[in-house]
């Protein structure tokens, strides 16, 4: 090492070795690391794909790796199986669920499906296996708005899990939807009197908001998007300050797309560990780096329930947008 060049501390010197290992690793086996925007920001440099459950989904159905290792939350490895039952999935850590998806229970969702016979099961993209095989149409925050819109007029819509987000977009088109009450805690928590408070303070800042937020403050966004609508909004404005209501790790992705701007989140009302989604941050290197090594912990779904699931899935890829 020249002299000049600093000393790297014993924390980036094992994180530049993970680095290595998972690069060698995934030739070896041919495999394709995805992460979601949500992770933390060393998953997210090494991932060949980033991005938002859309972007993810897509991407694990098209690929020629032999393995997908998901960085992100058990639904979404669960949905790359699905959709690829022949390639070995893998999640860094088997316990990093979904407080969202596990909220709600297939007994219960499908008798809620039975007191509106007729309706169309639309389910966000948040729910597990079972829940999907109970739906007409899954859909992520990028898309629904885009699915909702081709569904007739007359024709009866129940969506879960997530009441925010069918909230928004039931009254954004102007359109009744018959709600599960499942909610996401990340988002749930943004609190209208210190978005208010927070904007006060800093006054040149734009809100922007995910639609999983309560409906009071979403009121005070001057955009309202899924993480990838987001992310695209952060680049294209004009604004150079911006308050964002959405899990924090986005942050990551906005200050590297837009250096020169300045990003703060915006304020909970309960303490900081629902702040984030501490499932999304049980992805870390050693355990990324352990799982390929290993092969495990791997994500095996039934086939009567993976073809009972992958109906849905295939619908929304045929209705969402290129």
């Amino acid at each position: 090492m020249n002299k000049d060049t600093p000393a790297l501390s014993t924390d980036a010197l094992l994180q530049e070795e993970l680095f290595q290992r998972i690069m060698a690793l995934k030739k070896e086996m041919n495999a394709l690391v995805l992460a979601h925007y949500y992770t933390v920001s060393e998953i997210q440099q090494v991932a060949d794909i980033v991005g938002d459950s859309l972007a993810l989904a897509r991407a694990a159905e098209h690929n020629t790796a032999d393995v997908i290792v998901f960085a992100g939350v058990y639904f979404m490895a669960e949905t790359a199986k699905i959709i690829n039952p022949a390639k070995q999935v893998l999640l860094p850590d088997a316990s990093a669920g979904c407080p969202l998806a596990d909220s709600c229970a297939p007994d219960e969702f499908r008798a809620f499906k039975e007191q509106h016979p007729g309706a169309v099961v639309v389910t966000y993209i948040n729910s597990t296996a079972e829940i999907k095989a109970l739906s007409d149409i899954t859909c992520t925050s990028s898309n629904v708005e885009h699915i909702i819109r081709q569904i007739p007029l007359d024709q009866p819509i129940i969506f879960g899990p997530d009441r925010n987000l069918g909230a928004y977009i039931a009254k954004k088109l102007d359109r009744e939807m018959i709600l599960w009450q499942g909610s996401c805690y990340v988002h749930e928590d943004f609190s209208e009197h210190l978005i208010v408070q927070a904007r006060a303070e800093h006054p040149d800042a734009l809100l922007i908001a995910h639609p999983e937020c309560k409906a009071s403050v979403l009121q005070h966004a001057a955009f309202v998007g899924s993480t990838k609508a987001l992310l695209d909004y952060t680049t294209t404005s004009s604004s150079q300050d911006f308050l964002v209501a959405t899990e924090p790790g986005i942050l990551y992705e906005m200050q590297k797309r837009s250096p020169e701007k300045r990003f703060t989140m915006a304020p909970k009302e309960h303490d900081r560990s629902r702040g984030v989604c501490t499932q999304m941050k049980q992805n870390t290197l050693e355990k990324l780096y352990q799982c390929m090594l290993h092969r495990k912990p791997e994500i095996v779904v039934e086939e009567e329930l993976r073809l009972a699931a992958l109906r849905p899935i295939r619908r929304m890829l045929e209705l969402s947008p290129a």
